[in-house]
This record gives structure tokens, sequence and C-alpha cells, in this order.
């Protein structure tokens, strides 16, 4: 067994830098269909000529190497692509520059574990002769969705699925209406292995396949330039970006906090005037704030249900919430929630965020990571709700999930399940600073509504707020950190998609694969 070459360590940094530039800030997408074939070609077994072969060649890695090349091309990844981990705990997290490098460091470590599986997998099946050489390529896309599945079920931190990256790329992108994000990332990652394929194969068959290859990426990256008829919208909403800052330097004193609220109001008035609201059920929004915007004070509720009343709208705020004494299970709970008010004034349901962030809004763990709290005080403390309310609205079903909530596809299915028409997103990306976090963070958005077939209002503190459409695209949007009502068309939508009623069952059934030939190999190596 020969020491990783130097060459192959190239080709795993090659492909976590080429994984990091696919997404915002740099957003070069068609970079997709070869970011990952570096690494490919760094972990296929190859004979004396470089071409594919079976495990009893020269340069054959061991499982182990595998994981390493893929742990290393990991890394690079997610410290290209989530750096604004670093702003966030050094400048609102109040932690000195060094610890919040290594909190950083120890983020991309800790994800990095799944690409470094990926490798292991690989190489594992790749060294059993019945999966070989480059035909262990074909397994390529589904133990990639094997992992993908398990970084948002067992981690809980699918932020940046592959797949994501196509966002803009109408034709392929609705293939997520029948698989969810995962089919889109199996796509990319196929053409990424016909690449590596291409330069495994012998010398004389190699050129054939790099064609294909090419041919292949040119086609499918050609769906951008598609431009489908707009998605028809029945309805305006305005969607309030608040722009608060969103570190401690408001001092929150009653005459301020009035003052701030009657901004809010004729902000939001002078929107719904704009937009002319023409249709029922009218519709405003406030995003997840900052702000000590508790849903059980007076001083908040009351002009809420004044704007209401005024604009005879529905007004959608976020807020603290709390739950009566008798469901606490501890003496104090506060939820991160958003609460409908209907035209009347009257508050009339609320949802409360279900999965909330960890080390933001709450530590797991807490008797063996309680020293995490001592770090920032900026950790939260908030309780899990535990019901996925649609709100009803003049007989039309709405629903809301909340800032990280929108990462997670299976769970905003669940809303479009239960009955919601329309989505809407509220978040406070103001954490984020100018990173690329907040375009992720609306890709992310925009593809939960290609997957569900549902407009999505995303209502932001500090922006992006926009309105989605159906495909994914944005129709209206607001720029960054400028106080603003942005009126936002929509419509409510019935119909739903294979994804929304059975869920990721491709991701589910690409696991079942993986697991069956992992095992297979694994009892090959045990009987040689």
């Amino acid at each position: 067994m020969r020491a990783i070459s130097k060459p192959a360590w190239g080709l795993a940094a090659a492909s976590g830098i080429l994984q990091a530039l696919v997404f915002p800030q740099p957003s070069l997408a068609f970079l997709s269909w070869v970011a990952l074939a570096p690494l490919l070609l760094a972990l296929a077994p190859k004979g004396k000529q470089g071409e594919a072969s079976p495990s009893e060649t020269v340069e054959s890695l061991s499982p182990m190497q595998g994981f390493l090349l893929g742990y290393a091309s990991g890394v690079i990844w997610y410290l290209g692509s989530c750096y604004f981990i670093f702003h966030v705990m050094h400048k609102y997290g109040g932690l000195p520059a060094p610890v919040a490098a290594v909190l950083l460091a120890l983020f991309c470590l800790y994800l990095a574990l799944y690409h470094g599986v990926f490798g292991a997998l690989f190489v594992l099946l790749a060294r059993t002769p019945a999966l070989g050489g480059g035909r262990a390529i074909a397994l390529a896309p589904v133990l990639w969705v094997a992992v993908e599945l398990a970084r948002t079920r067992v981690t809980g931190i699918p932020w940046n699925l592959l797949g994501t990256a196509q966002v803009d790329n109408i034709p392929l992108a609705r293939l997520a209406t029948v698989t969810g994000v995962y089919g889109v990332s199996f796509a990319i990652v196929l053409v990424n292995a016909a690449f590596a394929v291409a330069f495994l194969l012998p010398r004389a068959r190699r050129r054939v396949m790099q064609v294909a290859a090419v041919g292949a990426a040119l086609a499918l990256q050609a769906g951008v330039l598609a431009k489908p008829e707009p998605a028809a919208a029945t309805h305006m909403a305005v969607l309030v970006q608040q722009n608060l800052p969103t570190d401690d330097s408001v001092a929150w004193t009653a005459e301020k906090f009035a003052a701030t609220l009657d901004d809010f109001r004729a902000l939001s008035r002078s929107g719904a005037e704009q937009a002319s609201l023409p249709r029922e059920p009218r519709l405003i929004v406030w995003p997840e704030s900052p702000a000590p915007f508790f849903g059980v004070a007076p001083n908040f509720r009351r002009p809420v249900s004044a704007l209401a009343v005024e604009t005879g709208a529905w007004v959608l705020t976020g807020n603290l919430g709390t739950r009566p004494s008798a469901q606490r299970e501890r003496d104090s709970e506060v939820l991160n929630s958003a609460s409908m008010v209907s035209p009347q004034g009257e508050w009339t349901a609320r949802y409360d965020k279900i999965h909330l962030v960890p080390f933001g809004e709450y530590v797991p763990f807490q008797k063996l990571l309680g020293f995490a709290r001592a770090l920032t005080s900026e950790v939260g403390d908030f309780a899990r709700g535990s019901e996925r309310t649609v709100f009803t609205l003049d007989g039309k079903k709405l629903a809301v999930f909340i800032c990280y909530e929108s990462i997670f596809p299976d769970e905003v299915r669940q809303f479009a399940a239960g009955g919601a028409q329309a989505f809407v997103n509220i978040s406070n990306d103001g954490w984020f600073g100018e990173t690329g976090a907040p375009g992720q963070h609306l890709n992310m958005a925009r593809m939960r509504a290609i997957e569900n077939r549902r407009w999505v209002l995303q209502a932001t503190n500090t922006g992006i707020t926009a309105s989605i459409d159906p495909d994914g695209r944005v129709v209206a949007r607001a720029e960054r950190n400028q106080r603003l009502a942005l009126p936002a068309p929509y419509a409510f939508v019935s119909g739903t998609t294979l994804y929304t009623r059975h869920g990721d069952w491709f991701a589910y059934a690409c696991a079942i694969i993986a697991v069956a030939a992992t095992l297979v190999a694994a009892r090959w190596r045990r009987r040689t």
C-alpha cells in the first residue's frame, strides 16, 4: 500500500475549492459539473497507465486513505462556503478573533466527516472486484445522495446541498418536484463521474467519453437559458424589511420601542397603499426580529392589532412567544414564534419554531456541552415548538417556517402536505453581515419553492427580502440593509408534487443501495 501521492492531495484540494466556488458569493454554478471530478479521480484505483483497474493494482488506496482525501476536500469546501461563522461568532458572539477562528475550524472539521465517509465508501467499493475501478464510479451519485441524506437527518445541517447550485436551471431543478433536491444532486454527481471516467479509460477510448461528458454538462447547463412563462400571481403582500441592528447597540427604552413600532406601522401602511392589496386575503408580513417583541406584551400587541384594523389586512409577525404555565417543561420558556393577526385585530394563531439553531438558539446536550454557553452570551435558550401550524386566511391556507428551517427539505414539505397553499419564510439574516450566507439562504428557500410548487414570501430583517415563484424565480426583491416595504406578488396553489406527497423516497432509495453495496464489499473483504 503506497502513501497518498501529492497529485492525489492536489486533486482533493482542487475539488474542495471548486465546490466552494459554486455557491454565493462566487455563484459559479456551471462549475458544479466538474467540481467533484478531481476528488473522484484521486479516489479511483489506477493501473500502471493511469486507467481504472481492480483493487490489486499499483496505486490502490485503502478506505482510510480515501477517507483522508475526502475529508481534506470537505474541510476546504466548508471553509470556503461557511466562513461567515467566524463573522457571527466574532462580531455578534463577542468572541476574540482567535477563538472564533478555532470554532469555525471545528465546525468545518466536524462536517467534513461526511466528505470523508464518502471517500472511504467509494474506495471500499472500488476495491471490490465486481465493482472495481471505473465501475465503482457509477455508484458515486448514489453514495453522494446517501451522505447528503445523513447530513440532513443525523447532523441536522444540510447547508448548501449540492443540488441547490442549479436553482437557476429551471428545467433541471424541476426534477426536485419528484425527488427533492437530492435528485438534482444525483444528476450533478453523475456528470462529474462521467468526467472522471473520461480520464480513467484506456487512452484509445478517452476522447469519446470526454466529448460525451462535455456534451452532457453543456446540455444540462443550457437549462439556465430556458425562460418558461411567468407564474401567475393573483395576490399581493407587503413584506416589511425592518433593518434593525442585530447587536445590542439599541437601548430599548419605552419611548424607543413605541417610536420603532410607529415607524413600522407607517411603513406598512405606505406599502399597502403602494401595493394596493387588491384581493383578499390582504397580507402584511413582519420578519423575525432582533427587537424584544414579546407576543404577550400589550405594548407590542396593541400597535400590531391597530395596523391590521387600519389596513384591513392580515398581519403575520415574528415575535417571542410563551406557553401557558401548565404546558411548560421548565419555569421560563421562550419560543421563536410567528403570530397571525386578523383584519379585526384579533391574534388568531401562532406557529412556534420547531427546528432550532444549535449553539445559536439552544445548546445541545447541555450537560456535556454546557461550557459552550460560557463562550458567548448570544447563545439563546429557546424552547422547541411541537406543531406545524397552517394558518387559514379567508379560506386560504398559508404556512410559515422560521429562518434556519428553510434548509430542511422534508420539514418544509410537511407544511404543503398539511394543506398549505403558500409559504412565508421569516428570518433575521443580519447575523451574516456582508458574506455569501444571505444569498445561500435565499437559494435554499428557492429550492423549497420548486420542490413543492409553492410561492414563497421571504421576509428578512436586513435582506434578502424577496418573492419567489413556484419555479424558484425571484420575481420581486429588496436591496439589503435598507428599511422598506416590498410589494410582493404571490398566489395560492392547491396541487401537490410527488415530492410533497412522498418525501425523501429517492434519497432513502439511494441510501439503501449504498448500504447494500457496502455490505457486499465488506463481506468480500472478510472472505479474502
